[in-house]
C-alpha cells in the first residue's frame, strides 16, 4: 500500500511564505516524477510544478520566480517552497506521483489527500 501525505498548508498573509511537504510511504521501488497540483473553488485542477528524479523541473507560468520545487529521493519526499504568495494562490494543493513503481513492479498514478493554502489578510 502506497500513500502520499502532504503537510505544511495553512493561512498566510499576502507576500508571505509557506513550505509544503509530501512524503511517499509504503512498498515503493522507484518514483520518477513528483509534482504539485492545485484546485481553487470552481476551477479545474492545474499543475503548479513538477520535478523528475534527475532534478529537472517545470513550473506553471503563474508561479515562476515565486515557487521552488525540490525533492529528497532518499526520503521519497517532495517540497514546494512558496514565496511572495498572492490571494490567487489560494487553493487545495495536491501532491502527485504519476509514474510511481511499487514493490511489485507495477506503475500507478498516486495522489495525496490535499492540503489547504489560504492567502488572505
Amino acid at each position: 500500500q502506497v500513500q502520499l501525505v502532504e503537510s505544511g498548508g495553512g493561512l498566510v498573509q499576502p507576500g508571505g511564505s509557506l513550505r509544503l511537504s509530501c512524503a511517499a510511504s509504503g512498498s515503493i521501488f522507484r518514483i520518477y516524477t513528483m509534482g504539485w497540483y492545485r484546485q481553487a473553488p470552481g476551477k479545474q485542477r492545474e499543475l503548479v510544478a513538477a520535478i523528475t528524479s534527475g532534478g529537472s523541473t517545470n513550473y506553471a507560468d503563474s508561479v515562476k520566480g515565486r515557487f521552488t520545487i525540490s525533492r529528497d529521493n532518499a526520503k521519497n519526499t517532495v517540497y514546494l517552497q512558496m514565496n511572495s504568495l498572492k490571494p490567487e494562490d489560494t487553493a487545495v494543493y495536491y501532491c502527485n506521483a504519476p509514474d510511481l513503481v511499487n514493490g511489485l513492479g507495477s506503475v500507478y498514478d498516486y495522489w495525496g489527500q490535499g492540503t489547504q493554502v489560504t492567502v488572505s489578510s
